[in-house]
């Protein structure tokens, strides 16, 4: 469903809509990724301030605006909540609501957003400890898997997808092992080598060769912004260049083709 052909109270009430679940949805993932990195389970359990370790309840669990409305402290111990906490949710908000009006309302927006919650999720996991979880881009590969047969892609288009994928994952393998021969330590994570795998699936060779030439850009500034000595969180990177390639990956390519005055 098309939101553009939608009637406006109708857009309103579905972007309306969808601001609120993604909040809520990067509530989600952001204590799933908390969890993650502490060895948790993140499936049980109640909410809890990571200071004190009080329950929360309904009224500190509000996206955005318990933060907000509790001046970024817990209501128990008064304790600093990091501003990290609503700037996720809002994060996960304004994608979920940039997928609705992009992709519209059905199969291609729930694979994207599955996807994109995925991209999410290792970017904090990353940022905490440098890790990618497995589990997560098993995640991200059944809802492409999931979701082709139901979108309709050939044998082809599903073909040509998982060689994009094999093709990059094997690549940038070989040139991580050349280049921790050559450096005497690891230059690239197998996390980060396995990401670019699935995002070969979702935006295939062309999509993700421009997703690979944005990351290194956007990781060359993560780096000089985190200034951190040691193993570098290159997912953040990666994921963010995938988001906005599969948000608006299609104009930029055809625009920089058009610059180049030919075609892939």
């Amino acid at each position: 469903m098309d939101m553009m052909l939608l009637p406006p109270v109708w857009r309103i009430y579905w972007s309306v809509l969808a601001f609120a679940f993604g909040a809520a949805l990067g509530s989600f993932l952001h204590c799933a990724a908390w969890r993650t990195v502490r060895g948790e389970p993140f499936v049980s359990g109640r909410s809890r301030c990571p200071s004190c370790g009080a329950t929360l309840g309904a009224r500190d669990l509000v996206p955005i605006l318990s933060w907000v409305a509790l001046h970024g402290r817990c209501r128990r111990c008064g304790a600093p909540i990091g501003v990290r906490y609503p700037l996720t949710e809002l994060l996960s908000a304004l994608v979920t609501l940039a997928i609705v009006w992009r992709f519209g309302i059905g199969i291609p927006a729930a694979r994207n957003l599955v996807f994109c919650s995925c991209l999410l999720f290792l970017s904090l996991t990353d940022l905490d400890d440098c890790i990618i979880p497995d589990g997560c881009l098993c995640v991200a590969a059944l809802a492409w898997a999931i979701a082709a047969p139901l979108l309709g892609m050939s044998w082809g288009g599903a073909l040509r997808a998982l060689g994009a994928g094999l093709t990059f994952g094997a690549a940038l393998l070989v040139v991580s092992l050349v280049m921790d021969r050559v450096l005497g330590r690891e230059s690239l994570g197998g996390g980060d080598i396995k990401l670019f795998a699935v995002v070969g699936l979702y935006l295939g060779f062309v999509g993700t060769l421009f997703t690979l030439i944005l990351a290194c850009v956007l990781g060359l500034l993560l780096a000089l912004a985190l200034r951190r000595r040691g193993a570098f969180p290159f997912g953040p990177a990666i994921a963010a260049a995938s988001g906005v390639m599969l948000l608006f990956g299609g104009g930029l390519v055809e625009r920089y083709l058009a610059l180049l005055g030919g075609s892939l």
